[in-house]
């Protein structure tokens, strides 16, 4: 089920069609897929925990004049139970897991992007989701998958620092976590009472998740984004983020490129996660941002943009390789 409709992007148009993908298990996927289905190389774009594809926004506003062009086909998607993606039944059979995330991401490839180079980009979850897709099917990787950015993100071990934020939201146990879901309804009136462009709540968003250069406007979009999720998706998926551990199986991630991005400023993936990574990966690029917190898509988006640019000039340079071999 899909509609298209046209967008403008510096006086050029780019095509816009919403889509549908459905899951093994029922849930349902709604997707953005911007620019020709021709286009030589499709990027697809991951968010993250209590966000929206919208946390993409900024960067897919710098990338609409390539998309304009022809030259790139951008694929964004609402992670299940979050934005206007459904939960299928996984919660009623058995917790949410980051490696169902990883089949979810797979189902999108599989499609919307079914031939032809694909660059992924994650941001903190969807970064944890791409290392679970390679983990489960490392054959994509260096084959469909031609490169990676990773952005504010981590392999494991999130909360074993109790300063840091995932360390203080990992000290909720279980059963809290289950009296919190059960009375999720009220906690939503709760919230309520103090809507995202309240200054409290600006500021409580500001202290958790931006850096010193956070202009005001970014932080009450980036409030109203999370605001739009729900209680449901802030407790169930807690403990998949808690066991999240992908620092033995990042094997697949070699064989492609892969830029790592980390905010000096990071409070929920803190810069130890991304070196880390750097580590298992050692041809990677990593780039530690300052001034910038975990919201570096949107506070950073050219460096974002600079690094995804040139990701697709190696996919595209790879397949006009293969094409000349032929």
């Amino acid at each position: 089920m899909t509609a298209a409709a046209p967008t403008t992007a510096t006086a050029s148009t780019v095509w816009r069609r919403v889509a549908a993908v459905r899951t093994p298990d029922g849930a349902q996927l709604h997707a953005t897929v911007d620019g020709s289905d021709d286009a030589p190389v499709t990027l697809v774009l991951a968010h993250g925990w209590t966000l929206a594809q919208a946390a993409w926004d900024d960067v897919a506003d710098l990338l609409a004049p390539r998309i304009a062009a022809g030259d790139l086909r951008l694929v964004r998607y609402d992670q299940r139970g979050h934005g206007r993606s459904t939960w299928g039944s996984a919660p009623d059979v058995a917790p949410i897991s980051i490696d169902q995330l990883g089949q979810d991401l797979g189902e999108v490839l599989e499609q919307l992007a079914p031939d032809g180079p694909v660059v992924l980009g994650g941001h903190s979850m969807g970064g944890m989701t791409i290392m679970a897709l390679a983990a489960a099917r490392p054959e994509l990787f260096g084959d469909r998958v031609r490169g990676v950015a990773l952005v504010s993100t981590s392999a494991g071990d999130l909360s074993s620092d109790p300063r840091s934020a995932a360390g203080r939201m990992a000290r909720l146990k279980p059963g809290m976590l289950n009296a919190l879901l059960g009375g999720a309804r009220v906690l939503e009136r709760l919230r309520q009472l103090l809507p995202p462009d309240h200054p409290r709540h600006q500021k409580m968003v500001r202290g958790l998740l931006y850096g010193a250069d956070a202009t005001d406007e970014m932080v009450a979009t980036g409030a109203r984004i999370m605001h739009a999720s729900t209680v449901r998706s802030f407790i169930a998926f807690m403990p998949a983020l808690d066991d999240h551990d992908k620092r033995e199986e990042l094997t697949a991630l070699t064989q492609v490129p892969v830029e790592i991005f980390v905010g000096d400023s990071d409070q929920l993936t803190p810069g130890r996660h991304s070196r880390q990574l750097a580590e298992a990966l050692p041809d990677a690029q990593l780039h530690v941002v300052e001034r910038t917190g975990h919201m570096l898509t949107q506070e950073r988006p050219q460096l974002v943009v600079d690094a995804i640019e040139r990701l697709l000039t190696a996919a595209t340079a790879e397949r006009a390789v293969s094409r000349m071999g032929r």
